[in-house]
């Protein structure tokens, strides 16, 4: 043994036993394959191709999401386009009083009636949206509006309840479906975007588009309404909107524009936003005191297994990794709902946000009113036999209303993202302007369209009106488009659907509030024998009365956000 392996030695070539001589021999073909060259080249190509598939399977993803981010982009833009049916109520509200033989009480009572069902599930529509994603929502919203407005327009049909027709309650009830409605289709738009959107920094401009749309949905629709689906008068000429055939058409548009959003409105990443979320609560040691986050995961491995396993060993291993994704799977789940439930509870234990939530009702509330209210504000400065103007139409001032407001909602929305000031370090020579300083000077404008209606002015000048839906437009805009923008800035996006419809929720009290006093002083100037108001008493004390209301909300933010634990004190940059 010894002088075979060292004469092979001496002469220079190893045999495989002098190497190792436990080692088994290796093939002639596999020997060749994983020392040649070409072998290493199969290897290096191989090692390329996984690589490259990686990368294109990568971007494929990337590009998905982004294929699915703006397709939903686009529903939401199509939904708002279309939600804000119930903004159009002026071009047909003054027929309820005429043809269907309605007192101004009953009128309102209707538009209160909307605005409740639109306002009071905000937040329970919130809760879902968070919860199921919009698409729920959506569906929802397909079927109310459908059948709300069907209803409605068959009610209208029907006739006086006087001579027969359906009785006032059925009209309240297709009402309640409108606002439901809207509720739904508003939310589950806005919502996809402030989630989509709300972690660049584009994120003021991705709300305004969607809000601003909202705006337009009146102004087109009054549009279809009194140019196209319009009543005949005796000599062929153009005369009131045919509200039969209106509501006709907006139930299966808005049905139709529903469904699309049930099928194509998603939020993308959810899972990063949940993470990030958690991440800011560990952070401030709220997760510290949690025993969520203190469960021990039972599919842990507890050892660190064996090379040599068996069958049996193996097919136990799947079932436990199955188990595993499982558990995943919940625990994602309930991480979820976890971090949703924390930030709501947060969210209504910070004194700012009643603040914020108390001027809103302040302001929105006469501003639902003036908007609602728009066609008999118009009769009364026109008694007979003057008639109003087309200058003066209610459906021309839908429109300025929808323009002001759109055009103020997207400016707002461009702006804030521009000059608003950022936690990182601004340049020095950057011209930074708070969110609160928009939101003042738009609630300001508002304010000056309540006290212009209510001077004498506007009584001796009516041809001055527009005016007044534009100031009013551009302000109620602003602050519709702003107010969710400070919510997403200062409690985040997580939770954004429930956090901005508790906000959202109080101008159903506010539009209740100010459309009973509307009333209220409306009547009170009603001339014995007569069923309509004429002249400035009409409503000149509603609207001295919503001036100072805007004047005590402008007060609210100001505090909230320089006041003793505001947001300037915090280090919040709003």
């Amino acid at each position: 043994m010894h002088s075979r392996n060292s004469s092979h030695s001496r002469n220079g070539h190893i045999d495989t036993l002098d190497f190792d001589n436990h080692r088994k021999a290796a093939s002639a073909n596999g020997g060749s394959r994983s020392s040649s060259p070409h072998g290493l080249l199969r290897d290096d190509d191989s090692l390329l191709s996984d690589v490259v598939d990686g990368i294109i399977e990568r971007d494929r993803r990337k590009m998905q999401r982004l294929v699915t981010k703006y397709l939903s982009f686009a529903s939401a833009i199509l939904s708002c386009l279309c939600a804000g049916s119930i903004t159009a109520f002026s071009v047909y509200g003054h027929l309820f009083l005429s043809r269907l033989m309605y007192t101004q009480f009953q009128v309102n009572a209707v538009s209160i009636a909307a605005e409740l069902a639109m306002y009071l599930p905000v937040p329970i529509f919130g809760y879902l949206c968070d919860r199921y994603s919009p698409r729920p929502l959506s569906l929802l919203a397909a079927f109310f509006f459908g059948s709300g407005y069907l209803l409605a327009a068959f009610t209208y049909h029907s006739g006086a309840p006087t001579h027969g027709g359906w009785p006032f309650g059925v009209m309240i009830l297709a009402f309640v479906g409108i606002g439901m409605g809207t509720s739904c289709m508003y939310l589950s738009a806005v919502t996809t975007c402030a989630k989509n959107f709300g972690r660049g920094k584009h994120k003021g401009l991705a709300l305004a588009i969607p809000i601003a749309a909202f705006g337009l949905s009146g102004m087109w629709q009054s549009q279809i309404g009194s140019r196209v689906l319009y009543e005949e008068t005796a000599d062929g000429g153009q005369g009131d909107v045919d509200v039969f055939k209106f509501f006709l058409f907006l139930s299966g548009t808005l049905f139709s524009v529903g469904l699309i959003g049930s099928v194509v409105l998603k939020v993308v990443d959810e899972d990063e936003l949940i993470e990030e979320g958690v991440e800011e609560l560990e952070s401030s040691g709220l997760l510290e005191e949690s025993a969520f986050f203190q469960r021990s995961n039972p599919y842990e491995p507890t050892g660190y297994g064996t090379i040599d396993a068996t069958h049996e060993e193996r097919f136990h291993a799947q079932h436990a990794s199955a188990a595993q994704k499982a558990y995943d799977d919940e625990e994602e789940e309930r991480k979820k709902t976890w971090l949703l439930n924390a930030e709501t509870r947060r969210f209504l234990g910070d004194h700012t946000m009643w603040f914020l939530a108390g001027g809103f009702f302040l302001v929105t509330g006469p501003g639902e009113a003036f908007i609602n209210n728009l066609g008999t504000i118009i009769t009364t400065l026109y008694p007979p036999p003057s008639t109003a103007p087309a200058a003066n139409s209610a459906t021309t001032h839908v429109s300025i209303i929808a323009l002001t407001s759109t055009l103020a909602r997207l400016l707002t929305g461009t702006l804030s993202d521009l000059l608003a000031p950022t936690s990182a370090p601004s340049p020095p020579k950057r011209l930074t302007l708070s969110r609160l300083a928009f939101l003042l000077a738009s609630t300001l404008l508002l304010t000056l369209a309540f006290l212009l209606l209510a001077s004498p002015l506007i009584a001796a000048h009516p041809s001055y009106l527009p005016l007044v839906s534009a100031l009013a437009g551009t302000g109620y805009g602003a602050v519709f488009s702003l107010t969710p923008i400070i919510i997403s800035v200062v409690w985040g996006v997580q939770n954004f659907g429930t956090n901005w419809g508790v906000v959202a929720m109080v101008p159903a009290a506010g539009a209740t509030v100010w459309s009973a006093v509307y009333s209220v002083v409306y009547q009170a100037g009603v001339q014995e024998g007569d069923t309509l108001c004429w002249g400035r008493g009409c409503f000149a004390g509603s609207f001295w009365a919503m001036g100072a209301s805007g004047l005590v909300a402008m007060g609210l933010w100001a505090w909230a956000w320089r006041g003793k634990g505001g947001w300037l004190a915090r280090g919040i940059a709003v």
